[in-house]
């Protein structure tokens, strides 16, 4: 295993040095494949990560490669701090680079509160929250080593400002996805500004087409830094805030 300073990192591996290559953590689910479409339909080779569903992950991997586009089906436990690094670095060896990071994969189980319980809200913060920040710290030390840098997205939720009944752990562990994407991009500023870190926060019913168009432009558009966009049911968006200058 190579280490994110390693110099393959900044000049290309398989997925060649003019190829870009992403990270798509909860690959297998609904908006995680679109965003693995769409990311296939621009040309990008695609890590697929998966925790229960490895053999759609697969599917999706051989089907790219079919395509003549690399494919990387990978599983993590997202509440195992080690087992996300190592498939970080996995990716990262395997491609020579990590171009973006789309952080797909959340829980949500629907709890009275009468029921709800201190083991429920370490689970869905475990998943939501914190394996999201790991996966994001550790690709986010790869793309600062990379010169150009690296995008990070990171799936929130529009609910989390008004909670659906039953939905208080969900939303309480989605809704810190602003702050942690605010936070991380202005870590990562002072190592590589051309590390950059975002977020899609998605209605319940936002059409999974909708949110990969949205992921794709806050890859694509480097003055969204630090930008949080809220998309609807109809699939319109809304910046929760403008994006973040940098000095």
């Amino acid at each position: 295993m190579t280490s994110p300073s390693d110099p393959r990192h900044a000049r290309g591996g398989p997925g060649g040095a003019a190829g870009r290559v992403a990270l798509v953590i909860g690959g297998s689910g609904r908006i995680g494949a679109a965003v693995v479409e769409a990311l296939a339909d621009r040309g990008w080779s695609v890590a697929i990560h998966a925790h229960r569903s490895l053999d759609r992950a697969r599917a999706t991997a051989a089907a790219l490669e079919a395509r003549g586009l690399p494919g990387l089906a990978v599983t993590a436990n997202l509440r195992d701090e080690g087992t996300v690094r190592a498939l970080v670095h996995r990716v990262a060896d395997h491609f020579g680079r990590i171009d973006a990071l789309v952080t797909c994969a959340r829980t949500s189980r629907p709890t009275a509160l009468d029921d709800l319980t201190v083991d429920d809200f370490r689970a869905h913060y475990e998943v939501n929250c914190i394996g999201t920040f790991v996966a994001a710290q550790e690709a986010g030390a790869v793309m600062a080593n990379q010169p150009t840098g690296g995008a990070i997205v990171m799936l929130g939720a529009a609910e989390s400002a008004a909670p659906a009944a039953g939905t208080i752990a969900a939303a309480a562990s989605l809704g810190a996805i602003p702050a942690l994407a605010r936070g991380l991009e202005l870590a990562f500023a002072s190592q590589n500004p051309r590390v950059r870190v975002t977020a899609v926060l998605p209605e319940p019913e936002c059409p999974a087409e909708s949110i990969a168009r949205a992921v794709l432009a806050l890859i694509d558009d480097a003055s969204a830094t630090g930008a949080c966009l809220l998309i609807d049911a109809r699939g319109l968006v809304t910046p929760a805030r403008p994006p973040a200058g940098r000095s």
